[in-house]
């Protein structure tokens, strides 16, 4: 405060209450850290420096942490590296790509909250926000042409086989269906994220095959939108429309003689019925027939309820809301998916696992838009090959 500044406080204080004031000093200046204490000690006391290494020579504890192994881990790294590497400068270390990579993963594999995460490994919350969605967005760009490449024709018959000897459904190339991802509510959206479980979301739309692995995916529709719009406007629904996927030709069911149907992705209620999707008959009024028949599509539809089993109960980042801009929970979603097919590739995983995600039974979902009559006629010639004496299995 200035001499001039002085007199005139003094001047103010006299008219007002008729009285001297004391003689003001300047404040003190609050004294600004460039590091916090907390932070200032990460080298020496974080979590990643006294753990890691620990956490390597036990491979079982490494696996609880991370939720992928050493041997998965290390080549998850090597491909990461270039991309989490960062240069020191004189006022700071980078974090190295070890650590940001454990950082990443073990928000992914938790609920915890990017403040927890800031007094575990002694990094700002800032930080630790930065580094995990830099990291995501890398896992993305480095695995997905490698575990999510589009299907060539004779992948799409390796699809359809396992789906023949696994479910029994023949001429099958994936199972469709999706997942709401909770949300915080964004500022200004209105309702457009309230889907009809009656939280927010965005939506994962997948496509799965007999492994549990994820063939195509299209991520960050309204929760608010339904799946038959969600799939409709997604490049999966228009590639698989206009054919441009490499679909097989239609072929004849397996010992039939009759007409060749097409291939077809499975999905629930909420899908709109075509010559290339097939969706159960109506539940009212179901015969024989069709009840056989929405038993044999459910049969080949639970693998993708499976694999949205595995993906949230591996990645429990999705067990709660997320506290993240929608274009940032898309991001993670991304990193995610990826790494549920890297995990499914690499590691020698027992089938039992699917076995954690017991599929819910709900309500039917509303139809929108006319269902194809060449839809009605391609799920006609199914239901009859499945009450055929050279299609029928044991129904339960």
């Amino acid at each position: 405060m200035s001499s001039t500044d002085h007199v005139f406080l003094h001047w103010l204080v006299f008219r007002c209450f008729g009285e001297q004031p004391k003689i003001l000093e300047d404040e003190p200046r609050r004294k600004h850290k460039w590091v916090h204490p907390i932070v200032s000690q990460r080298a020496s006391k974080g979590v990643f420096v006294g753990l890691y290494s620990e956490l390597r020579a036990h491979p079982q504890k490494f696996f609880s942490y991370c939720r992928m192994s050493v041997s998965t881990f290390d080549p998850l790294l090597g491909e990461l590296r270039p991309s989490l590497t960062f240069q020191d400068t004189n006022m700071r270390r980078s974090v190295s790509p070890e650590e940001r990579l454990i950082i990443t993963l073990r928000y992914l594999a938790t609920e915890n909250s990017f403040s927890s995460l800031h007094f575990d490994f002694r990094m700002g919350t800032s930080t630790i926000a930065g580094v995990v969605r830099a990291t995501c967005s890398a896992i993305w760009l480095s695995l997905k042409s490698s575990v999510l490449p589009q299907p060539t024709r004779q992948q799409w018959l390796d699809i359809a086989q396992g789906f023949l000897e696994r479910a029994q459904f023949p001429n099958c190339i994936g199972a469709l269906d999706e997942k709401h991802i909770r949300v915080k509510k964004p500022p200004n959206s209105g309702s457009q994220y309230y889907n009809y479980k009656q939280f927010f979301s965005v939506v994962l739309l997948a496509l799965a095959d007999t492994n549990y692995r994820f063939i195509i995916v299209d991520i960050g529709s309204y929760g608010s939108t339904a799946d038959a719009r969600i799939f409709r406007a997604s490049r999966m629904g228009r590639w698989l429309q206009s054919e441009q996927l490499d679909v097989p030709q239609p072929a004849s069911l397996p010992g039939s003689t009759g007409p060749p149907a097409p291939y077809v992705v499975v999905g629930d209620e909420g899908f709109a019925l075509s010559s290339h999707l097939m969706r159960p008959f109506p539940r009212r009024g179901l015969d024989g027939k069709r009840r056989n028949f929405n038993y044999r599509l459910s049969r080949a539809r639970r693998f993708v309820e499976c694999a949205f089993g595995i993906f949230s109960n591996k990645w429990r980042v999705f067990q709660s809301a997320i506290q993240l801009a929608p274009q940032n929970v898309n991001v993670v979603i991304k990193a995610c998916v990826v790494q549920h097919n890297y995990i499914r590739t690499y590691e020698a995983t027992p089938d039992e696992d699917a076995q954690v995600y017991s599929p819910p039974s709900g309500g039917e979902a509303v139809l929108l838009g006319r269902t194809g009559y060449a839809g009605l006629r391609v799920r006609e010639l199914f239901a009859d090959y499945f009450i055929s004496p050279i299609g029928s299995i044991p129904f339960h």
